[in-house]
């Protein structure tokens, strides 16, 4: 099954805010080292995601398409 890009770094997205969500929890209950591992695979998440965009956006670009809407 082929996948758009949009569709992986959406599903990444989300996993990243779970993770987020997971850190806060985990901080207000005080296991800090359940909510700092949540928050650095949150992070970690964020950024493929983030470099998953700009390639996606530098192949569009290069392909001369403009980014979907």
């Amino acid at each position: 099954m082929v996948r758009h890009h949009s569709t992986v770094e959406t599903s990444m997205l989300q996993w990243a805010l779970i993770f987020f969500v997971l850190a806060i929890v985990a901080a207000i209950f005080g296991f800090g080292g359940v909510a700092a591992a949540s928050a650095q695979i949150a992070q970690v998440i964020f950024f493929v995601f983030l470099a998953l965009l700009v390639i996606s956006l530098l192949v569009h670009a290069l392909r001369g398409r403009p980014p979907p809407a």
